[in-house]
């Protein structure tokens, strides 16, 4: 039995830059929640590339709409734009810093396309493969406290509340 057959997530936003980094963050952060790691990579380059695209050539409003779906074993990523031109994989020349997006987001997809939507613009979308929920969930190393912190394992000594100073403070990022 599948306990989730269908997954959704939809953001809609203003294809600017500092707005295609957050929704970067929000797509990671749904694929980490529905266990798919492993698309992480290759999804946020695909989203990156369609709202590229949005902010380059899409109308001065640059508004648009994010959709990432889960049916199965298909993670479907789809960006909705009011500007009605089709996209077209153009071959770049050797030295030009842009017109590679498309040809990216196909290098890295299944599958990819793109579709009008009448009078309400055009949807570009990629698929990836979703894996199994068995690889997906595969477990990740052990980190323990006390090996990063092994003073902490040690027994406390008694602390004159008088005379006691805070220990200055310490982060770690793991993974």
């Amino acid at each position: 039995m599948i306990s989730h057959p269908s997954r959704h997530c939809t953001v809609e936003l203003q294809a600017l830059p500092s707005r295609i980094r957050q929704v970067r963050r929000i797509i990671s952060a749904q694929l980490r929640y529905w266990h798919l790691d492993p698309l992480i990579d290759q999804a946020t380059l695909g989203v990156t590339e369609l709202l590229t695209n949005v902010h380059r050539h899409a109308g001065p409003d640059k508004m648009c709409t994010v959709e990432i779906e889960l049916l199965l074993d298909r993670l479907t990523v789809s960006v909705h734009d009011h500007d009605p031109h089709l996209p077209q994989v153009c071959e770049a020349d050797p030295v030009a810093t842009c017109g590679r997006g498309l040809a990216l987001v196909a290098a890295v997809s299944e599958s990819w396309g793109a579709r009008p939507q009448g009078e309400h613009g055009k949807v570009v979308w990629f698929t990836l493969p979703a894996p199994s929920p068995t690889t997906a969930q595969e477990p990740g190393p052990e980190y323990r406290v006390e090996d990063a912190f092994p003073e902490l394992t040690e027994p406390a000594s008694p602390v004159d509340r008088r005379t006691a100073r805070h220990a200055p403070a310490r982060s770690a990022v793991v993974g």
